[in-house]
C-alpha cells in the first residue's frame, strides 16, 4: 500500500470562473511545490484542456486523473472522475450534446480558455459552460459508471449547486463514491449539521480556481491511483483508506 497526497477538485482557465493563472503548468508547478501526489483536473461541462495537462505532467511525479464537473438539469454539481482521457471526452461528448445551445457572455462570466503545451492561451470555447445540463443526477452517475468512472456529488456544505442545498438529500439509490464538504468544519459537525449525509463517506478538496487555493486535501492509503482504488479507500474497503487533511 502506497500514500498518496491530493486535491480531487481543481478547475482550470477552461472555467470561466477560474483565474487567469490557472493554466495546466501553473497548476502543475504548484502541486509540486506543496507536496501534492495526485490532482484531478475537474472543468465546468468540459474537459478540452486535460490532454495538455497529462501531456505536461509525464515527466513529472504528478498523477492527474482526467475529471469534469458537471451541472445537472437540477442545478447539481457532480464531480465525475475518470482513469483515462479517452473516458473523460466520451463523458464531455454526452455533456456538450446536453448543454444549452448558448454563447458564453465574456463580460458576465469570464473567458473560457485553451492554452498549448508552452502554457500559451491559444483560443476559446465559445460555448457557454457554466450553466446546467439537460442531463438528470440519476442519468449522470449510470453514465459515468457505464464509462467506468466515479461520481461525487460536489462541495455539498455549500448553499448553491449542492445536492443537499437542492434537492434536501441523497437519493438512496444513488451510485456514488461519497460526499465532498468545503468548509473546515469536522466530519462530525458536517454530519451533525447535514443529518441526511451521515451513511455517505465524506471527502474534501480545495474546488480551487486560484493557485493559492491549491492545497493539500486528502490522503490516500492505496495500491495505485486508479479510480477503482480511490472509491475503496474513500469507502474504506479492502484495507485501502482516505483521510481528510
Amino acid at each position: 500500500m502506497k500514500s498518496f497526497i491530493a486535491d480531487l477538485h481543481i478547475h482550470t482557465v477552461l472555467s470561466p470562473c477560474g483565474d487567469l493563472l490557472m493554466t495546466p503548468q501553473n497548476i502543475i508547478n504548484k502541486a509540486l511545490e506543496i507536496g501534492l501526489d495526485m490532482i484531478a483536473i475537474t472543468d465546468h461541462n468540459s474537459a478540452e484542456i486535460i490532454e495538455v495537462a497529462l501531456d505536461l505532467a509525464k515527466d513529472t511525479p504528478l498523477t492527474i486523473l482526467p475529471g469534469m464537473e458537471v451541472e445537472t438539469v437540477e442545478e447539481v454539481h457532480l464531480l465525475c472522475l475518470f482513469d483515462k482521457l479517452e473516458q473523460v471526452l466520451s463523458l464531455q461528448n454526452l455533456v456538450y450534446s446536453s448543454l444549452p445551445n448558448l454563447k458564453n457572455n465574456e463580460e458576465l462570466f469570464g473567458p473560457q480558455l485553451l492554452t498549448n503545451q508552452n502554457d500559451e492561451y491559444i483560443t476559446k470555447v465559445d460555448k457557454l459552460l457554466l450553466t446546467a445540463t439537460e442531463l438528470s443526477i440519476s442519468q449522470v452517475v449510470k453514465e459515468v459508471r457505464a464509462l467506468g468512472g466515479i461520481v461525487i456529488p460536489s462541495h455539498i456544505d455549500k448553499p448553491n449547486y449542492s445536492i443537499i442545498a437542492n434537492l434536501g438529500f441523497v437519493p438512496p439509490d444513488l451510485d456514488i463514491a461519497g460526499l465532498e464538504i468545503f468548509s473546515s468544519q469536522s466530519e462530525g459537525e458536517i454530519i451533525d449539521n447535514f443529518f441526511s449525509i451521515d451513511n455517505y463517506p465524506l471527502i474534501s478538496n480545495s474546488d480551487a480556481h486560484y493557485l493559492e487555493d491549491i492545497k493539500k486535501s486528502m490522503k490516500f492509503y492505496i495500491k495505485d491511483t486508479k479510480v477503482s482504488e480511490i472509491e475503496c479507500a474513500i469507502k474504506k474497503e479492502k484495507g485501502r483508506k482516505a483521510v481528510i487533511l
